[in-house]
Parts: structure tokens; sequence; C-alpha cells
């Protein structure tokens, strides 16, 4: 099972994507005794691959966000008592 096939949620695999739905239609019967398998497990890579890369890209955001929320508190303990009870 693959997630919703739109175009704007899946940049990486866009070309893999129109040749799998042009699969399905010119083939309408023959999907079903795998026709279209080969554009699928590609499919499925991609997606796995895109997937790897935002996860990526996420770490290093919540990396960041961690640092700067560290340094935030580390100023505020220096800092008055009152800012403390902010953060």
């Amino acid at each position: 099972m693959h997630p919703p096939l739109t175009l704007h949620r899946h940049p990486m695999c866009v070309e893999i994507i129109e040749q799998f739905q042009k699969c399905h239609l010119d083939h309408p019967i023959a999907k079903f005794f795998g026709e279209c398998t080969e554009l699928k497990i590609k499919l499925d890579r991609c997606f796995r691959e895109e997937k790897a890369v935002k996860r990526k890209a996420n770490f290093e955001q919540s990396k960041k966000l961690k640092e700067r929320l560290q340094a935030l508190r580390k100023e505020a303990a220096e800092g008055s008592p009152e800012k403390s009870n902010f953060v």
C-alpha cells in the first residue's frame, strides 16, 4: 500500500507517479496481473528515499531548535528569576 499519489506532496517522485498512473490507465485489467509491478517497486523505493530525506531534514531542524531552547534556558537561568518562570 502506498500513500495517496498527489504530485505536490511527492516532488521527488513526480515522474514515477505519472508513469505508474499511465500504466494503470493503459492496462486496466493487466494491472491486476502484475503489468505495473516494476513501476510500483520503483515508486516504493522513491517514497522511501523521499522519506529518508525528509526525516534527515526534520532531525536537523529539531537539533537546531533544541540548541536554541537550551541557550534560552541557560540565559534565563543566569538572568533574573522572573525570566526562568517563563521558559
